[in-house]
């Protein structure tokens, strides 16, 4: 195990468990301490886990022993964590967004540059067979040249379950700036990436009433947007349609469609590694389900971060701080076309990631 890359986790919530279970007894990475604002949190982590330092914030940044931080904090301290690796030579691979604002992601990537270090980020959940098996049958011509594609994310709002739901609700949540990531990193794999996006959004409700645990009937403002719809002109000259909704109560659209001249094919929910794959080749009588021909099989949190690991600045790492600023860039300017009312050309671009070829479980952990 001396050889394997250390990883140091700050913020302990829920999605770390998830990441800890990818992540713990794998042979090329090693998780050597934990932090997080909550001491009890930390020293109960590493008590559980042979090896592992409880550390503060600030020791774990600065630790000899710590080669990428990981790092699961609120996305308003994602920017901070970051660049204080950065500042300690450190690699960083965050959950998603990179940063709650896209100045501050910038920052990051410079800051990174400078450095020499490298920066991923979620979703990774677009690396498992679901998104990669539609990824292999586009560019393996199954729908002939894609034209256009369909999103669409439409849930009654998080509060329905979520005891503590506000942020959801104030500057940084929104339903594009929750779930928009999942989708708009596939559809770069699918697609490309976007040069110009023309957006509309509403807030037809000034607040929202709680519906479990200890706050169950009090009533939250709604600050931001709560549903955002958009198109996106991706560089290749197709265009996407996205809708994103905390307003209504389901939808029978599939996640993504992508049509093209000869084919239309349906890609499982982005927020899942897999899922079923559907394809209707023109004059065919019925859908036909294709096996899954690539990604990471059985795939769990953490597997953009053993990507990242196994990248080792011999390749770009598929779930890459490049990706991440596009993504954000095209969800932030959907945000701001939509209240100034007008197209809006990007100023970042990023290379669609290397597909995944099928990798059974056994090889990628």
């Amino acid at each position: 195990m001396g050889d394997a890359h250390r990883i140091g986790v700050i913020g302990l919530g829920v999605i770390s468990r998830a990441y800890l279970d990818t992540l713990v007894g794998r042979s090329a990475v090693r998780v050597t301490a934990v932090a997080d604002l909550d001491a009890s949190r930390s020293a109960a982590v590493a008590a559980e886990l042979p090896g592992v330092q409880a550390l503060s914030v600030a020791e774990l940044l600065a630790s000899t022993d710590v080669d990428t931080v990981l790092n699961l904090t609120v996305p308003a301290a994602h920017a901070e964590i970051a660049l204080g690796a950065i500042g300690h030579g450190k690699n960083v691979y965050g959950e998603k967004p990179l940063a709650a604002e896209l100045t501050a992601a910038r920052a990051v990537l410079e800051a990174a540059e400078k450095a020499a270090v490298g920066v991923g980020c979620a979703p990774d959940t677009v690396l498992g067979t679901g998104v990669q098996t539609a990824r292999a049958a586009v560019d393996a011509g199954a729908v002939g040249r894609p034209l256009f594609a369909s999103a669409a994310m439409v849930t009654p709002g998080h509060e329905r379950w979520h005891p503590h739901p506000d942020f959801y609700y104030t500057a940084g949540g929104g339903p594009l700036l929750d779930m928009g990531p999942y989708y708009l990193s596939s559809l770069v794999h699918l697609l490309g990436p976007v040069r110009a996006v023309t957006g509309a959004s509403s807030r037809l409700r000034t607040e929202r009433v709680i519906g479990s645990g200890p706050r169950a009937g009090e009533r939250i403002p709604v600050e931001v947007d709560s549903h955002v719809s958009g198109i996106l002109e991706h560089e290749g000259g197709a265009l996407t349609t996205i809708t994103t909704s905390f307003d209504g109560v389901t939808t029978t659209a599939a996640p993504i469609e992508v049509h093209g001249e000869t084919g239309t094919l349906t890609v499982p929910d982005p927020n899942h590694f897999d899922g079923e794959v559907r394809l209707l080749e023109l004059g065919a009588a019925q859908w036909r389900t294709l096996p899954p021909s690539a990604g990471y099989v059985g795939a769990a949190r953490g597997v953009g971060l053993l990507d990242f690991v196994a990248a080792d600045g011999r390749r770009a790492p598929r779930a890459s701080g490049e990706l991440a600023l596009h993504v954000l860039e095209t969800m932030t300017a959907l945000l701001r076309s939509s209240a100034e009312g007008r197209r809006i050309e990007l100023s970042t671009s990023v290379e669609r990631p290397d597909p995944v070829p099928l990798t059974p479980a056994e090889q990628w952990r």
